[in-house]
């Protein structure tokens, strides 16, 4: 299969499956099995960025220097990328946006009186995440298939829980079931249109390739870091966290393992 097939195939798949496993998940109400996902998501997420993309950042890239500044960058980048799209939909005391399993906890509808606001703004961050999304794995499948593969991996094992939140914020904001899968699918397909304006800008630029894949790092990194940890500190318990701990560890092995595969397949 040639690059461009690869990068089609990987981020509409991905997109449709991890939108349907997120409405099973939510319109079951399966915290427990959301918790687990958060929780081996954070390890793939991990795994990918620092066994895979960054490794391959560094060789590709002349200057290590530079390319572990533009992860810092990433980083940074992407912390004020989520303020901006918090801002525009928090209240002033509570804002669970980003929390899938504040938003499954309290899955009874919620009185509304936003006619739907909160929801179209959930959908407009989450549209502009997915391209960004987009972007990302088709800057790796560019720069080797099973670098591809493995980043894509990690990015549709956290869209799953991120986007059972998305579910129940919108039906929360008045939206029904049919119409928040319906949105949830169109969102979904801003990832593929990420990934073909950018395999087709980096026919040219090839030398944005390394930058890329460290800023996907970075996303990798800061998701896992700051958007999901801190709500696995909401279950203290030692069962809890030998659990959460297991599943981190499965999830980066997991993408490890992705890894070793697909390099040999390629090989």
């Amino acid at each position: 299969m040639s690059t461009l097939t690869w990068i089609i195939a990987t981020t509409f798949l991905g997109g449709v499956l991890s939108v349907l496993f997120a409405a099973a998940l939510t319109f079951n109400t399966r915290t427990s099995w959301v918790q687990m996902l958060i929780s081996y998501a954070i390890g793939a997420l991990l795994g990918a960025a620092f066994l895979n993309a960054l490794p391959e950042a560094l060789e590709i890239s002349r200057d290590p220097g530079q390319m572990t500044g533009v992860v810092l960058f990433g980083i940074l980048l992407f912390f004020i990328l989520e303020k901006l799209v918090l801002w525009r939909h928090c209240h002033m005391d509570t804002c669970e946006a980003h929390d899938p399993l504040h938003a499954l906890e309290h899955a009874a509808p919620l009185p509304t009186h936003d006619h739907g606001r909160s929801g179209m703004l959930i959908m407009l961050g989450d549209t502009f995440h997915n391209f960004v999304d987009g972007i990302l794995i088709a800057a790796a499948f560019m720069a080797d298939i099973h670098l591809g593969m493995v980043t894509a991996i990690a990015i549709i094992a956290h869209e799953i829980p991120q986007e059972a939140g998305d579910f129940l914020i919108l039906l929360n904001s008045g939206y029904t079931r049919r119409q928040a899968l319906l949105f949830n699918l169109l969102s979904s397909f801003a990832t593929l249109v990420g990934a073909l304006l950018t395999y087709f800008m980096l026919q040219d630029m090839n030398h944005l390739i390394p930058s890329l894949l460290g800023l996907a790092a970075a996303s990798m990194i800061y998701v896992a870091m700051a958007d999901l940890i801190p709500g696995l500190h909401k279950r203290p318990e030692i069962g809890a966290t030998i659990q959460q701990v297991a599943l981190i560890t499965l999830g980066i092995g997991s993408i490890w393992l992705a890894g070793n595969l697909f390099s040999h397949h390629h090989a």
